[in-house]
């Protein structure tokens, strides 16, 4: 029997979204800690765990340092003020950074020095190694290091968001007192920030950090003194943009302007080595105006996210996993034009294990098809040397229309986009910044193509970005149609997103901000009523966060109504399972591995229509998809792409017991484990099983085709 609503209400319970995205950062730093790994792929996964936990500093613990000094003491829907959570942040951030190089040193660098990869420290280095670092540190380094005193001649330098830095305590021999003058070391982004020692005929090349090599050498720059202490160090800036659309004229001009005030955002942390003296300390954060509650003392090279230039830098395939073919539709790779293959029927691409190389065939061909007439095109985030913009700008060359929504805003991509909307102005492209207040996050590309008569719709709808780079280590679905009830609203789409329209109708599409969170709860109720009158009711979701709370209180009604839900939600969460009266029909699941899980899909069982319902695309389930952002969800209506999507995709990632953790309600997360006497299974090793299977199938197919 379902409980009465009063009961279910008084039961609501919700996870902070702070803590929950560290717990995401935990389960990054626990691949590093996994030796089924290959071990170069560990120290990559460290490198993660520092990438995230800058932008996080940057972004999120930034605003609620913000609320603080404002005395704003509103709490979230878990109840936390902005105080607490700062608290609990840095208790949990503290002990992941002290476990993270208990990982380095422990476990990768030992594991790297088996494998004929040391890592050097000024104790370790041979003389051979230290008379070739001195040689390089005179050659290529010191010629472009600026020493600063600080004296009442010399102010206090302005340090940059996320730069490396030395600190030093100086002495002057010649006088009796003990001085502590403080000197810097900045050192320019351009040297590499670590350095490969070439080896010889009997010992390996080995590896050492920059910030050691400046710590070796220090005392060149400052000639004639004593250095008491050296210590790198690195301070984290507010990087969040203050802009107000509505009182901008030229939104590329203001976002170049705010770039650059960026760069001297407040300090939000400072990282700095251990064993720095208390006095130094104090006078630096003084100086940057920071509380020593932001201050995390580092036993270790500063910056892991560093090991990703060492990963580029080793030529070692044994230690990294094996590449991946990807596998290219024969249909699409055989038909005339791209065109020709979609019109028959549709296709749907599961990234990285089918090729992305039709996706950009798409547009590749659009612009020299002397048929096509237009192109339009969304773009969040896009490689430096894209082949799609390439695409773009050579169709724009050939008197084709070409429009492209490009998001100046796509936080950290800001520079990158606004570089390319430039050239792309510049090559004829109609280019267009989107809605005030929104941020263009769908993925759709729209092709008009003359076909006889009359003129016939083309389009890609996706789950990811056009970037041909991410779409090589993220997952991700791609969608290509003809089918005109898509098509036409896709265009519609494009025409709301460059013109005016205040509540666009769409029937096929579920597009935010208009419809997608009104839909997307009608039919989670809808799931509820179902079970409620004893029919079968089922919710499946893939996506990377949950924290609406209208969304998860209705789930919360589904789970007391019977409907079984299974979530698999890759971060940030914040709803909770498991409990009794409130969600134990809710399962959540957190998937990672070598591929970063990225496609968003929605599975409802839809009992009392013709068949359930299927959609992916664009967006998650926070406030800022729903309201926020331009995003885009399409049903999955072919029938042998629903079977593929159902069976193949989504029950191959419920299945997973090797690279799938749990959500406890106590906000943990723990491993699944397989049935007896069976192997733990791995969704994407079984992707990547099923590729090589298809393509040894096509591969045979061509040649029996040429036999014949």
């Amino acid at each position: 029997m379902p409980r009465s609503k009063s009961s279910a209400q008084s039961k609501k319970a919700y996870f902070n979204r702070e803590l929950s995205w560290l717990a995401f950062n935990r389960r990054v730093l626990e691949q590093a800690e996994d030796d089924r790994y290959p071990l170069l792929e560990r120290m990559k996964y460290l490198s993660f765990v520092s990438s995230n936990l800058d932008e996080f500093y940057e972004i999120r613990v930034s605003g609620l340092i913000q609320k603080v000094e404002a005395n704003i003491t509103t709490a979230g829907i878990d109840g936390l003020g902005p105080k607490e959570q700062l608290r609990r942040i840095h208790s949990v951030t503290a002990s992941l950074v002290a476990d993270q190089y208990r990982c380095w040193h422990d476990a990768i660098v030992p594991a790297l020095e088996s494998k004929g990869i040391p890592f050097k420290t000024k104790e370790t280095l041979s003389r051979r190694e230290l008379r070739w670092l001195k040689g390089y540190f005179e050659d290529q380094v010191q010629p472009v290091l600026t020493p600063l005193a600080i004296d009442p001649a010399h102010p206090f330098p302005q340090f940059g968001n996320k730069s490396m830095n030395i600190l030093l305590w100086l002495d002057d021999p010649d006088t009796p007192v003990n001085e502590r003058m403080m000197a810097f070391i900045p050192v320019p982004r351009i040297l590499p920030r670590v350095i490969r020692i070439p080896g010889s005929s009997r010992v390996p090349d080995s590896y050492i950090f920059l910030s050691d090599l400046l710590k070796l050498f220090a005392r060149h720059l400052f000639p004639g003194y004593r250095i008491k202490s050296v210590h790198a160090f690195r301070i984290t800036r507010n990087s969040d943009l203050y802009i107000d659309e509505e009182e901008v004229e030229n939104l590329l001009q203001t976002i170049e302007e705010e770039l650059h005030n960026l760069r001297k955002g407040a300090a939000v942390r400072l990282e700095i080595e251990a064993g720095v003296p208390d006095p130094l300390l104090d006078e630096l954060l003084d100086a940057i105006r920071l509380p020593r509650q932001h201050v995390f003392t580092i036993n270790g090279p500063l910056n892991l996210m560093r090991l990703m230039s060492v990963y580029d830098l080793i030529d070692r395939p044994d230690l990294k996993f094996p590449n991946l073919l990807p596998h290219y539709p024969p249909a699409l790779r055989q038909a005339p034009t791209i065109y020709d293959a979609i019109r028959e029927q549709d296709y749907i691409l599961h990234h990285p294990f089918d090729s992305y190389e039709p996706v950009v065939e798409f547009v590749r061909q659009a612009a020299i098809d002397p048929k096509v007439l237009a192109i339009k095109i969304t773009l969040y985030r896009t490689s430096s040397d894209s082949p799609i913009v390439k695409a773009l700008r050579h169709a724009a060359q050939l008197n084709k229309q070409v429009t492209v929504l490009i998001e100046l805003k796509a936080r950290f991509d800001e520079a990158n986009n606004i570089n390319w909307a430039k050239v792309m102005e510049e090559s004829g492209i109609h280019v267009v910044y989107g809605f005030v207040g929104l941020k263009t996050h769908c993925k759709c590309c729209l092709v008009v193509r003359r076909e006889g008569d009359g003129l016939r719709r083309f389009a890609h709808v996706g789950t990811g970005n056009y970037h041909t780079k991410t779409a090589r280590l993220y997952t991700d679905l791609s969608l290509l149609t003809a089918e005109e009830d898509i098509t036409n609203e896709v265009a519609q789409v494009f025409n709301t997103l460059t013109g005016f329209a205040k509540s666009p109708e769409f029937r096929k599409l579920m597009v935010a901000p208009y419809t997608l969170h009104r839909k997307m709860n009608e039919l989670i109720l809808q799931e509820a009523r179902n079970a409620r009158k004893g029919l079968p009711a089922r919710i499946i979701v893939k996506c990377n966060s949950l924290i609406d709370k209208e969304t998860i209180d209705h789930l919360y009604q589904a789970s007391q109504a019977g409907v079984q839900i299974d979530l698999l939600i890759r971060g940030i969460c914040g709803l909770v399972p498991g409990v009794k009266g409130m969600s134990e029909n809710i399962r959540v699941r957190s998937l990672l591995g070598r591929f970063l899980e990225h496609s968003r899909i929605f599975y409802f069982e839809n009992t009392r229509g013709e068949r359930p319902l299927l959609f992916a695309g664009s967006a998650d389930w926070m406030a800022r998809n729903f309201y926020r952002r331009n995003e885009v969800i399409y049903p999955i209506e072919q029938e042998d792409l629903r079977k593929r999507i159902l069976e193949e995709v989504i029950e191959t990632y419920l299945k997973d017991t090797r690279n799938a953790t749990q959500l406890r309600p106590s906000g943990s997360y723990t491993a699944l484990t397989a049935p007896k006497d069976e192997a733990p299974f791995s969704a994407q090793d079984a992707f990547i099983a099923l590729t090589e299977e298809r393509n040894r199938q096509a591969e045979t197919l061509a040649n029996e085709t040429l036999s014949s």
